[in-house]
């Protein structure tokens, strides 16, 4: 009896045990993870977050993109007398003087069925295809213009192919050459010739011509104001014509000089920004062309406008009045990253002819004298150099040269190369040199491998967030690497993740 009841108070004791035992193990876990999970919290927002940036490649900034009115020498030519007109100058093309431009006869030329060749029809769709890249449903009026041109163009082709014999650009000369050949006779002299019975109106000088006009011929820096440059007041009128037209109707446009300019609109700060350049680099955003040109600030009705002038390429933007260009002032190009990147280092620094060059590695080692445990020792240590610096020769005025003789540069090495102290020879010669200078080199901390390392950079252009620095940098930066973005909160060698 005693055996058994004393088995049944160990049972009962047991099973308390175990239940309050059981109870407590699932607290302590959870504690465990409560205070794990609280402590990782406190760290996270107590602790300094460091970001990373991936450093790509490109200029500091982009360049800025405007809208220029073109101002060139240009008049509206108009009829001499009535009739029907036939062209025979393409639209957008140069023609001498002399040329014949257009004829007028007292008869509507009989229309036939024309086909227009291949390659006609592809210049047409570069014509389309050239509109449509550039686009832009904010300028939609242009869409009306370039309609005109292109009808203005398959009409060319029309008359220029199939209604006349006459190629573009007749010249008085080639009249008499039709009229030797006995095609025609030819009658007349000047400004208008009789070939049949056609009046052939030639152009008086050189230039190009345009069927279409748009009230801005004639205008000059002194007589344009800002309204003028309103696009949605823009209008183009079509001077191409099948119908009969009388004496003074105008018949098309001559551009006479190849010189233009290009009016573009500057805020003050863009004023200030351009106000030391007489030249710039523009690239026309239609055919992505590039060419540069004069530059030059003006005012008109108190407002500051961009006046840049050039010399030739007008024959490619004849039939525009109003042109998206980007001006190319940001030419510097490297590698891009935040000034908030960039640290300073120190290094020792070490003329360069107390190295030892190998012959068939090109590695450059040192002869070293150190005192280990109170004895002096000689190392060889071949540390890696950072940059070098070359130390040319002054003459009397001050000026650095170089000369014939061999050029001492300085070595930038790492500090954990060397130990203060150390005497470095050369081999054969009393020369010594005792380490201690530094200098500082910029770098940044380059975290590809997921602990800081110390890159080097060569600064080319910064602004106030970002620099450009050289793509070919020793022991430097490739695109694509990641590096801190706030490199003050970070330590060389620091392990980041």
């Amino acid at each position: 009896m005693a055996n058994s009841y004393n088995k049944g108070i160990l049972r009962g004791f047991a099973g308390r045990l175990k239940k309050i035992f059981g109870h407590n193990i699932a607290t302590i876990i959870f504690g465990i993870l409560f205070l794990y999970m609280a402590l990782s919290a406190v760290f996270y927002m107590t602790s300094n977050h460091i970001e990373s940036y991936q450093v790509i490649s490109g200029p500091l900034s982009s360049n800025e993109t405007y809208t220029g009115l073109c101002i060139r020498e240009e008049n509206v030519v108009k009829s001499e007398s009535g009739g029907y007109v036939n062209y025979y100058a393409r639209e957008g093309t140069k023609i001498n003087a002399n040329g014949a431009v257009y004829g007028l006869s007292p008869t509507r030329t009989q229309e036939s069925d024309i086909k227009l060749s291949q390659e006609e029809l592809a210049r047409i769709r570069e014509q389309m295809l050239s509109f449509s890249k550039g686009f832009n449903p904010s300028n939609f009026n242009n869409t009306y213009s370039f309609k005109s041109q292109l009808e203005g163009t398959i009409l060319q082709y029309q008359g220029v192919t199939g209604q006349s014999n006459y190629t573009a650009a007749l010249t008085y000369e080639e009249l008499m050459d039709k009229q030797n050949d006995g095609q025609d006779t030819v009658n007349g002299a000047g400004a208008t010739v009789t070939l049949g019975n056609q009046t052939i109106s030639k152009a008086l000088s050189d230039g190009i011509i345009l069927y279409s006009k748009d009230g801005y011929e004639g205008k000059t820096l002194e007589t344009i104001t800002t309204e003028d440059f309103d696009q949605n007041s823009y209008h183009e009128t079509d001077l191409k014509t099948k119908n009969m037209v009388k004496a003074g109707d105008e018949i098309y446009t001559i551009i006479t000089d190849e010189r233009w300019s290009l009016l573009i609109p500057l805020s003050d700060k863009q004023a200030v920004k351009l106000s030391n350049r007489n030249y710039v680099r523009v690239k026309f955003l239609k055919d992505d062309m590039t060419q540069s040109g004069s530059f030059s600030i003006v005012k008109l009705d108190g407002a500051k406008y961009g006046k840049i002038d050039f010399e030739k390429g007008l024959i490619r933007y004849a039939s525009e009045r109003f042109l998206d260009i980007e001006l190319v002032t940001n030419t510097v190009t490297g590698l891009k990253i935040p000034l908030t990147s960039i640290v300073t280092k120190d290094f020792y620094t070490i003329p360069s002819n107390f190295a030892t060059v190998d012959p068939n590695t090109d590695a450059k080692s040192f002869m070293v004298t150190r005192k280990i445990n109170g004895k002096k020792e000689k190392l060889v240590i071949t540390p890696t150099i950072y940059s070098s610096v070359a130390n040319p020769k002054k003459n009397l005025k001050g000026t650095p040269e170089y000369d014939d003789e061999e050029i001492v540069y300085t070595y930038y090495v790492d500090c954990n190369s060397f130990q203060k102290g150390d005497t470095i020879t050369i081999e054969n010669s009393q020369t010594k040199f005792i380490v201690g200078d530094t200098a500082p080199l910029e770098g940044v901390y380059c975290i590809n491998q997921g602990y800081a390392v110390f890159r080097r950079i060569t600064v080319l252009d910064q602004n106030e967030e970002y620099a450009i620095i050289s793509k070919n940098t020793a022991y430097g930066l490739t695109r694509y690497d990641h590096i801190v973005r706030n490199a003050q909160n970070v330590k060389e060698e620091d392990i980041l993740y």
